[in-house]
């Protein structure tokens, strides 16, 4: 395993960690997606998923399956989220942090 792979997994680890523990009472986030029209029961399973995936790149330093299985875990929602923000016509500035981590997600994936 690469130390690239290591380092751009503990950052995308703590960034979802940061962002799944936002959408777990986060006045901006119930905000956001009653903004997007989604139950606030749906917010709180993103953001779960999130930690999850989180400590699945974390725990995937040490087995390759569970970085795979965290990392593609997270590829989705943050497709969802961009088609999400899509959907609503919301500027490209919001698009732009779903979209890096999907493609740095994607690196991961590809170095292991």
């Amino acid at each position: 395993m690469s130390i690239a792979a290591i380092i751009i997994q503990i950052v995308l680890a703590l960034g979802f960690l940061m962002f799944g523990a936002s959408k777990l009472g986060s006045k901006q986030m119930v905000d956001e997606f009653t903004r997007y029209g989604m139950p606030q029961w749906f917010r709180v399973i993103t953001g779960l998923l999130e930690i999850a995936g989180a400590a699945l790149l974390v725990a995937g330093i040490w087995n390759d399956r569970l970085v795979v299985f965290g990392g593609w875990l997270l590829v989705v929602i943050m497709v969802g989220a961009v088609i999400t923000h899509l959907r609503i016509k919301d500027p490209v500035s919001k698009i732009g942090m779903p979209v890096i981590l999907i493609i740095l997600t994607l690196v991961v994936l590809l170095i292991k």
